[in-house]
């Protein structure tokens, strides 16, 4: 049986579980050798101009911060003790906008998004809208972790869901030493019970793709080398199948940040962002082409930024107002933690953008 990780910040009254107190660690510092360059210049002086959104073609869904499990880089602090959750009226304040907006893609998000009571009922919805991929970020030990779970495999089977799960490593040491005891089994249980149906089989047209998350104050590796590396010993010791990888830089946010304050990593890492700095992956950050709805609504540049309560710029800043016109163009908000996004390849919720 899966094993809760640690607490959220939250829970242990953390004053990093403050977005304020986060934002003033990003600016001020203290680095070795003065305050580090601004990311909103650094972008300036390669772009041209700030960062501005384009055409919407992913709608990101934050349905609630409720997750089962406590993982140590979970830039969005959730866990079994976070009560925040999407309601049925505000989901279909998001349905009006899914029936409306120009956007493709359904990106579904939490914590755990299925432990939203009101979770299969929006998928089937937002389906019915019209949207025409939907995504949902399943951490994969919640098909595992109760009966009414275990079903999941096919309820996405149904609808065509396009899974996305997370797994930090192919061993059960590193997996369970991110997320917690037990997870690494758990997983590939569910990896199995989603192959089963289809999912990352050739030809079935269910898509399953992995995120792996460093477990360390380090940067990814090449993601063709890592999914090819999965690939190989998911296949091999377990006869697992799967898409793509998508390899995620850790940004210096919420638990990770407290990671890197403890083990007296944050300058260096900071620093390791700052000089990975790629104006190729500055120009197609998701940020652009996507826009984050938290569980209350409100209306974000990225899920990132969401967890820092940095809102969208405009007076547009809740779904039930949403005008797309008015949301195209917008300047995007952006403070240190975006080094992570443009670093090396890039890192977006699709893995590498460069």
């Amino acid at each position: 049986m899966t094993k809760v990780k640690g607490q959220s910040l939250h829970k242990q009254s953390n004053p990093l579980a403050d977005a304020t107190h986060q934002l003033k660690i990003l600016a001020e510092g203290p680095f070795k050798n003065g305050d580090l360059p601004l990311f909103k210049e650094r972008i300036h002086q390669s772009l041209g101009q700030p960062l501005v959104a384009k055409k919407l073609e992913i709608l990101q869904i934050n349905v609630g911060y409720m997750c089962n499990q406590v993982c140590d880089h979970c830039h969005v602090d959730a866990g079994p003790d976070r009560k925040e959750i999407m309601t049925r009226a505000t989901m279909e304040q998001c349905l009006e906008v899914i029936k409306t907006t120009k956007a493709q893609t359904l990106d579904l998000t939490g914590g755990a998004p299925e432990m939203n009571p009101n979770f299969r009922w929006f998928v089937v919805a937002a389906r019915k809208a019209g949207i025409q991929e939907i995504i949902v970020r399943s951490n994969l030990t919640i098909i595992r972790a109760h009966k009414k779970y275990h079903d999941l495999p096919d309820f996405f089977k149904q609808h065509n869901i396009h899974v996305v799960s997370s797994m930090p490593h192919w061993t059960k040491d590193k997996t369970d030493k991110q997320r917690g005891s037990g997870v690494f089994e758990a997983s590939i249980e569910a990896l199995k019970q989603l192959n089963a149906v289809g999912y990352g089989q050739p030809n079935s047209g269910l898509q399953l793709d992995l995120v792996y998350n460093p477990s360390g104050a380090f940067l990814p590796a090449d993601q063709n080398d890592l999914e090819a590396d999965f690939k190989q010993r998911l296949r091999s010791d377990f006869g697992i199948e799967f898409g793509q990888l998508f390899a995620i830089t850790n940004l210096p946010i919420s638990r990770f940040l407290d990671f890197l304050i403890a083990s007296d990593n944050y300058q260096d890492y900071m620093y390791r962002l700052v000089d990975a700095y790629n104006p190729a992956a500055a120009q197609s950050v998701m940020c652009t082409n996507t826009l984050s709805v938290s569980w209350d609504g409100a209306l974000y540049d990225c899920d990132f930024n969401q967890m820092l309560q940095l809102p969208v710029a405009g007076s547009v800043r809740h779904i039930a107002h949403y005008q797309e016109s008015l949301m195209e163009g917008r300047k995007i908000k952006v403070s240190q933690h975006c080094y992570g996004c443009t670093a090396g390849a890039g890192s977006s919720c699709q893995g590498s953008v460069a």
